[in-house]
């Protein structure tokens, strides 16, 4: 069992998805959490049944260094210490390589790459002076893999890859501990708006399990790498896709689409 008792977590992105499963998760688990979102009414709609004194709700663009550094000072303020972060919050984006143009571009690298970087760096400065962290980036399988419609996304998922290294390379020496999640198809509202017809068809042919994956099953792997039992797990980027990222070719007998 995961036991977070005593501990906090702060979850990104928490409104919906991997970070309303990560958030949940960590609740049942006995942390107290400080879910962020930018959407405060989403967020607050999607928690009602669970606000409580283990659970503090905050509105914040992790685009803006000032609202995240706020976000920070109040858990520690709130629950004297931050000893988790899983940062989700992130948008896609499914547009070929010659169509996308710099406005496409730049959106996407400022939320999912430029948004960790803030996030990432505001929460381990914390963690570093209390000589203990868990910090568990929300990268992709695009992000490893060239895929149709996927320059912008990939290249900002690579990045929070290598960062992710970065940050396990530089933050060991203060224990702190960051991994990044490759999640592949997974069923949650970002998806089923950015994936068509066409893309589930061809990512369910290239998925040994043939099925999509849900946000509870990438939370798990989450609450995993944000516990004191991940102690020597650190700079792994862990593929949480049905088997996509370890496939070749597939034959398949009475392959349903």
């Amino acid at each position: 069992m995961i036991d977070f008792k005593g501990q906090t977590m702060l979850v990104t992105g928490a409104a919906s998805g991997i970070g309303l499963a990560v958030l949940r998760g960590a609740l049942q688990n006995g942390a107290n959490v400080v879910a962020i979102d930018r959407n405060m009414e989403a967020l607050t709609a999607s928690l009602e049944d669970v606000i409580g004194n283990r659970c503090l709700l905050l509105a914040a663009d992790v685009t803006n260094v000032q609202q995240v550094q706020q976000v920070v000072a109040a858990a520690c303020e709130n629950y004297g210490r931050l000893d988790a972060l899983v940062h989700s919050a992130g948008i896609g984006l499914e547009k070929s390589f010659l169509g996308t143009d710099l406005s496409d571009w730049q959106r996407v690298i400022d939320i999912d790459l430029t948004g960790t970087f803030i996030t990432c760096q505001a929460v381990a400065q914390v963690m570093a002076d209390a000589g203990y962290g868990r910090i568990v980036t929300l990268a992709s399988t695009a992000g490893v893999r060239g895929g149709t419609g996927r320059a912008a996304y990939g290249a900002a998922k690579g990045g929070v890859i290598t960062l992710t290294k970065v940050m396990a390379v530089e933050l060991a020496q203060y224990g702190v501990t960051a991994n990044a999640l490759a999640p592949g198809a997974i069923e949650t509202d970002l998806v089923k708006k950015m994936h068509s017809a066409e893309t589930r068809k061809v990512y369910r042919q290239a998925i040994p399990m043939d099925r999509y994956g849900t946000p509870e099953e990438v939370a798990s792997a989450a609450l995993f790498l944000a516990s004191r039992e991940a102690a020597y797990i650190s700079g792994q980027v862990f593929g949480v896709d049905g088997g996509f990222l370890g496939a070749g070719v597939l034959h398949r007998k009475n392959h349903a689409v």
